[in-house]
């Protein structure tokens, strides 16, 4: 992550959304966010990870979080890719790659002995304040889902407890 750790400010940035709109962190200035950066709409772990985080999006709302998905696919595709899973979280487009770029998740990859760049898959929960709180990196999706709910109900119990 491009010096990016826990207690680091996230960097704001404003993309286009699924749906024609755009999406910046500083919109929800006040509630923690959870910003999970996935390779490709439409591939099996990408899938799995975004119904995972849309089957627990009323759970993270309860907690006070908002779930924003980004990738460098086009707006045109996370509109096909969340009407055909019925995904309701947030799905921003980097197709530009300078929020990937700017949190360090656009990496040289490596398949079958062939380079290539792309996004590893990560995970920030970001507190209310714009402050990385934790930090998932190289994400395993099963199960990924729940530990980051986990860790946001942590965050708000430590919050209200001030």
């Amino acid at each position: 992550m491009a010096n990016l750790t826990e207690g680091t400010i996230a960097p704001d940035f404003t993309l286009p959304r699924d749906g024609g709109e755009t999406v910046s962190l500083s919109q929800f200035k006040g509630k923690a966010i959870v910003l999970f950066f996935y390779p490709k709409d439409d591939t099996s772990g990408c899938t799995a990870e975004s119904i995972a985080f849309t089957g627990l999006k009323d759970e993270f709302a309860a907690a006070g979080a908002v779930i924003i998905g980004l990738s460098p696919d086009s707006v045109k595709k996370h509109d096909k890719f969340a009407k055909k899973y019925d995904l309701s979280v947030i799905l921003a487009a980097d197709e530009e790659k300078t929020v990937v770029n700017a949190y360090g998740v656009w990496v040289e990859k490596s398949l079958y002995g062939r380079k290539y760049m792309g996004v590893e898959r990560t995970t920030l929960l970001i507190d209310a304040e714009g402050v990385v709180r934790r930090l998932w990196e190289k994400v395993k999706v099963p199960g990924h889902a729940e530990e980051v709910l986990a860790a946001v109900k942590d965050l708000a119990r430590a919050d209200a407890g001030q």
